[in-house]
């Protein structure tokens, strides 16, 4: 019988507990994957503690993966048994050794890309990818702001950026990162903990401000995002990691006619064919060496617990993976 990591109670990372489960037949629109490898993300981190009650427990977590298709469901005609396949589906049931899946969120992976990078890649390079071509066109000149730019959408971010001919300005929260986000393509860097970013933006840019600031911090900085920016910028607030951003009047954004946006990838990517045409530019530019992710931490399924500890340190660098 396989495994997975089952949550029966939101709290710590010990609460993340493997066991044996069942896993039902596909049915018609389904498959059946034997993973080799799984995505750990922030969201995931979110859903264990309790921020977000989105998993129904208990559950298993976990929403993105690669394996090997096992089964296929009667209607599925477009994969065959033995494809490797990637995924990001918030149906949750990642932290499995194997599991169904609707076959239409199955993503084929070119034979050239190492199943460990694209766990450690997809959510990640998925939403860099809606970020920079969707919500809002990146283009050569742009000054660009990347808060986090040594974290995992940070630095896929900066280096995207950077390859359309964006000056990418990052910050980092501590000095250790800062080599780090400057060989992913930045410019400039500024460890906002330490510096006042705002005033540092304004200095880089001569006072201009940035077209777009992509900011997955949250509380801490989002504000001071909207000062950075431009006439007519626009700041794309992604992410929480420092706390929920607090409610505010929406007139702020009439004197520099600025605009906000809070991105959903799943949204950007809500049918198959934007999905597949996401992944085929994402896969491309892992391919030509337009992204090259930081470094991979794996721990095995069982150490899941070990994996949210790694996920949620301060001193993390790259990406973290579970492996079967």
């Amino acid at each position: 019988m396989p495994s997975a990591i089952v949550l029966h109670q939101a709290g710590p990372p010990e609460n993340l507990k493997l066991q044996p489960v069942i896993v039902q037949t596909p049915l018609a629109d389904e498959i059946r994957l034997r993973h080799t490898a799984i995505g750990v993300n922030f969201h995931d981190t979110y859903v264990r503690s309790g921020l977000y009650q989105t998993l129904t427990l208990p559950g298993i977590p976990g929403i993105e993966g690669i394996g090997v298709v096992t089964e296929l469901g009667s209607e599925v005609k477009h994969l065959s048994l033995g494809d490797r396949v990637a995924y990001i589906y918030l149906g949750y049931g990642a932290y499995s050794e194997e599991r169904t899946l609707p076959a239409s969120v199955a993503i084929p992976v070119p034979a050239g890309l190492d199943d460990r990078l694209v766990a450690a890649t997809l959510l990640k390079g998925l939403t860099a990818q809606v970020l920079v071509h969707e919500v809002y066109a990146v283009k050569p000149g742009d000054w660009v702001l990347v808060h986090a730019a040594a974290g995992g959408v940070g630095s896929l971010l900066s280096q995207w950026a950077s390859h359309l001919g964006a000056r990418v300005i990052g910050t980092v929260g501590s000095e250790h990162k800062v080599e780090l986000a400057q060989h992913h393509g930045c410019r400039h860097v500024i460890e906002y903990r330490r510096d006042n970013f705002v005033a540092q933006v304004k200095e880089i840019t001569h006072g201009k401000g940035v077209q777009v600031a992509y900011d997955a911090v949250g509380k801490d900085t989002f504000l001071g995002s909207l000062e950075c920016l431009a006439p007519c910028g626009h700041l794309a607030n992604y992410g929480q990691a420092s706390g929920l951003v607090p409610p505010f009047e929406v007139s702020i954004l009439f004197p520099k006619s600025n605009s906000l946006s809070r991105p959903n990838v799943f949204q950007h990517l809500r049918t198959t064919e934007k999905l597949q045409t996401a992944a085929t530019a994402l896969f491309k530019a892992l391919n030509d060496d337009i992204l090259q992710p930081g470094p991979i931490t794996a721990f095995s399924l069982a150490e899941a617990a070990q994996a949210h500890h790694e996920m949620e340190s301060r001193y993390r660098q790259g990406s973290v993976i579970l492996t079967i």
